[in-house]
């Protein structure tokens, strides 16, 4: 590998542009090519970000560019045998959010990675920046004390036209609903401050999208040191927010905000038992930087050319993943209890999410 990273794009959508801003503002990575379904896209995309060069598909893209960085920017679909071919290739994977349509692909992806030693990273941005890593430290330090109630809320609208998209709302393209396609970042962020899961309760409704997947969700996550969590996720909310509250002994902690967060966005609450000169150490650092794509694939790229191991911001894919299937195991089973041994045998939700919707749209 070239102290340079010559990394290529798969799939040109919107989330693509972020990926091509973070590899510009990396000063060891390069962007070599691109490549799409459409054509027209790919090129328009390269013209936009200076992308030398354009193929018709990834295998004609790995062929003649041998790239050390392959980012993939596809539907949930796609994602696992697009992985493999570049991992066949010699390429390290950053992959978009949900990694793979069910836990077996993904299992075969982490596989692949370590049978040709490379990495697959996944893009779980909500970990990044500086007030995630600050809280973070503070809970793995008992700063805070024990953990013990918690809330998940991803609550987005998607109208008719965000689901018109031929992949979108389908189990087979997109591999689940509002759980895997939103949920997922705060169910992430969750768990990367919290830890490991231990029995998952859960429920999809469809209440008013015409999809073949849930359009709302709800469960109960409990966690390793018995920390209670309520999950909602929903597409039909007009005013939109994102949020984890995290109770603690001492303080709540929580972060409001849509599609990333900074500073401002998070708040530290101490009990009324605490000493004000405690609470005042846990200030966030006075230097900030926010969550985003640009922090995670710096962190990344460092590891990568440094040969060491995958950062914590992009480690464990299978974690938030195995919450969400668990969400459709459970949902599946009349809302019964799921935990990981569970899961780790189920016929279904290992090799689809595919799940009992509860459709409760007026005349159905």
């Amino acid at each position: 590998m070239t102290d340079t990273l010559r990394c290529a794009i798969v799939g040109t959508g919107a989330i693509a542009r972020l990926h091509a801003e973070a590899v510009a503002a990396y000063p060891h990575a390069e962007l070599v090519a691109a490549t799409d379904l459409s054509r027209a896209s790919a090129d328009a995309f390269a013209e936009r970000h200076g992308v030398p060069a354009v193929y018709d598909d990834l295998d004609a893209l790995l062929a003649a560019e041998h790239p050390d960085v392959v980012l993939i920017c596809t539907p949930p679909g796609a994602h696992p045998v697009q992985t493999l071919a570049a991992f066949a290739a010699g390429a390290h994977v950053i992959v978009e959010k949900p990694p793979a349509p069910s836990l077996d692909e993904l299992q075969q992806m982490t596989e692949a990675a370590a049978a040709a030693g490379r990495e697959l990273a996944v893009v779980f941005q909500q970990r990044t920046g500086t007030a995630a890593a600050h809280v973070k430290h503070l809970l793995d330090a008992g700063a805070l004390g024990r953990p013990l109630v918690a809330q998940c809320q991803t609550l987005w609208y998607r109208g008719a036209d965000y689901f018109a998209v031929p992949w979108r709302g389908k189990w087979e393209t997109e591999g689940g609903g509002t759980t895997l396609g939103h949920a997922i970042h705060q169910i992430d962020l969750l768990a990367y401050l919290l830890g490991d899961w231990t029995r998952v309760e859960g429920r999809l409704w469809r209440l008013d999208r015409e999809t073949q997947t849930e359009d709302v969700s709800t469960a109960t996550i409990v966690f390793e040191g018995g920390v209670v969590a309520q999950m909602v996720s929903s597409t039909l909310s007009p005013r939109e927010v994102s949020t984890v509250r995290i109770d603690t002994e001492k303080a709540t902690i929580t972060v409001d905000h849509l599609y990333g967060h900074g500073h401002k966005n998070w708040r530290i609450t101490p009990a009324a038992h605490v000493d004000p000169a405690e609470a005042a150490s846990w200030a966030l650092p006075e230097t900030e930087e926010p969550s985003g794509h640009e922090p995670l694939l710096r962190e990344v790229f460092d590891a990568l050319r440094s040969g060491s191991p995958l950062p914590p911001v992009a480690d464990s894919p299978a974690r938030s993943i195995g919450i969400v299937a668990a969400v459709y195991a459970s949902a599946d089973a009349d809302g019964a209890v799921v935990t990981p041994a569970d899961l780790a045998v189920h016929p279904t939700h290992r090799t689809s999410f595919a799940s009992t919707v509860i459709d409760l749209r007026p005349g159905r």
